[in-house]
């Protein structure tokens, strides 16, 4: 049960449209992330709104963070969205019956 509800946790926070636009932005941005401020600036979010969706992704284990001195980046965690991917494909097509040929 605790892998639905981790799941239904990812699905949750991803079903808002602007945590879904930043980490559809930071899954393009590779491994190495994308700096908090470089998300704000391309997707025109104030600053206190982003911190409070970063914080919503991040609770649901879809983005990790790291501090580089004073810069805070912000990286997709893939594994959890092959997680969420593979759970809704899982059982992809399992009722269907085999007509006779």
């Amino acid at each position: 049960m605790a892998e639905l509800e981790d799941i239904a946790k990812a699905l949750k926070e991803l079903g808002h449209p602007t945590r879904l636009a930043v980490f559809k932005r930071l899954v393009k941005s590779g491994h190495q992330g994308l700096a908090v401020g470089v998300v704000q600036k391309e997707l025109g979010i104030p600053g206190s709104t982003l911190s409070h969706h970063l914080s919503s992704l991040a609770s649901a284990g879809l983005i990790t963070q790291r501090r580089e001195g004073r810069t805070l980046y912000c990286v997709a965690e893939y594994r959890r969205l092959t997680d969420v991917v593979c759970f809704l494909q899982h059982e992809c097509c399992t009722d269907e019956t085999v007509s006779p040929a």
